[in-house]
């Protein structure tokens, strides 16, 4: 039997979950948004040092209309209708600058930014 290794993982501001569940978006948007984050978070200094931010998929957030879908942690912020546009102005006034997209709010959860 194999030892279990403990996971690492490198210090980061905010965690970025994003649904690509089929419910969201059924011809892929949200994958297709998830696979361009690399490059605007580069573009926008995230991907490395202290405003670092993480990102991962997940499957279902059980909140399926207005997709794509995506929640800001630990800022507990989740937007809707996350298009390339609009995860552009996330990127640049919430994630950068700290400032909530009010517009595209759609929960503000209790650890509001």
């Amino acid at each position: 039997m194999s030892e279990v290794v403990k996971p690492k993982i490198g210090g980061y501001k905010r965690h970025l979950l994003i649904c690509t569940g089929p419910r969201c978006t059924a011809n892929g948007e949200a994958q297709a948004l998830f696979d361009s984050l690399g490059a605007k978070f580069k573009a926008a200094g995230l991907e490395a040092g202290e405003l670092r931010v993480k990102r991962s998929r997940v499957g279902c957030f059980a909140a399926c209309k207005g997709g794509p879908v995506l929640c800001v942690q630990p800022d507990g912020t989740w937007y809707y209708n996350v298009t390339d546009a609009n995860m552009d102005r996330i990127v640049a006034e919430h994630l950068q600058h700290g400032r909530v997209v009010e517009d595209l709010v759609f929960h503000q959860g209790p650890n509001g930014a």
